[in-house]
């Protein structure tokens, strides 16, 4: 049974990336968290990949797996790129990673598993994808309710490029409320959600409605995705986007957000996202991928 090496960095968005690829080519997984010691030793990275030198020396201690029971090594985001080469080179492993691995070299993955709106060079080892890889399972907090339609509320937050104005939001609910009349109403925030908004959500009656600030370890967001008919999501959270438009055909409406910057990333998944009607088949789209 063949059984892949995810490398993280520690970050959830990124990880479940990783797992998601692992879950939609049904492929058994291990997980290494790795940290570069300094900002200085992930720079001297970029330099090391140029010349084709790879040791895991740039990196704090971590834990040592057999590689050897590996048939391929999976990571997503900026820190695990070189280390994901390292155990490639040193092992003879399949390398293959997740969103563009910009600052290094492109031809020595075995597969780089990319965004459209990151506009990726045309390269054989090259996949494009529209969205971020993603796999859901409900979690049975909300249970489909034939009867009646049910419309989910993901709500984010303040990030680089968006601002959520809390009077803003105030007349998005509104609208939402007078429109959905004959539904149910589920609501969840993020960690990114300004505290403001927490006592502007207490002031509407939902049917669910999840508070980050207050219950941090409950999240669900994929039991909005599995029940609901219709979705709202801000437009700072990219990755709920993402895994929502993977992972349903319910129709998505984005909430706009005050931008600071045009044109970014983010507005180019926006602009994807609702673009889109169906959900994505990313087990097709993955079969070129072989491990």
């Amino acid at each position: 049974m063949k059984r892949i090496l995810i490398i993280s960095d520690g970050k959830p968005g990124h990880l479940n990336q990783s797992i998601a690829f692992c879950k939609i080519k049904n492929i058994s997984y291990d997980i290494v968290e790795v940290k570069f010691k300094t900002k200085l030793h992930k720079a001297m990275s970029y330099f090391f990949d140029r010349i084709n030198h790879y040791t895991d020396e740039l990196f704090e201690d971590y834990r040592k797996y057999y590689y050897e029971f590996y048939d391929a090594v999976v990571s997503t985001g900026s820190s695990t790129y070189y280390f994901n080469k390292f155990i490639s080179k040193t092992q003879n492993k399949k390398s293959v990673v997740l969103m563009l691995p910009k600052g290094y070299k492109y031809v020595n993955f075995d597969y780089i598993i990319a965004q459209e709106h990151d506009k990726a060079p045309k390269l054989d080892n090259i996949l494009e994808v529209p969205l971020n890889l993603s796999y859901s399972k409900a979690k049975n907090i909300l249970e489909k309710n034939e009867e009646k339609n049910a419309v989910g509320i993901i709500i984010g937050g303040n990030n680089s490029v968006f601002t959520l104005d809390v009077d803003d939001l105030r007349d998005e609910l509104n609208k939402i409320f007078e429109e959905s009349t004959n539904s149910l109403k589920y609501i969840t925030t993020s960690a990114r959600t300004p505290f403001e908004v927490d006592g502007l959500i207490d002031e509407y009656e939902f049917d669910y409605k999840l508070i980050y600030s207050r219950e941090p370890e409950i999240n669900p967001v994929y039991d909005f995705i599995n029940v609901c008919d219709e979705l709202y999501i801000t437009q700072d959270s990219t990755s709920m986007l993402s895994e929502a438009r993977a992972n349903t055909d319910a129709k998505i409406n984005i909430i706009n957000l005050k931008s600071k910057k045009e044109n970014t990333k983010y507005h180019r998944l926006v602009e994807k996202v609702s673009s889109m009607n169906k959900k994505v088949d990313f087990e097709k789209l993955l079969e070129r991928v072989e491990i």
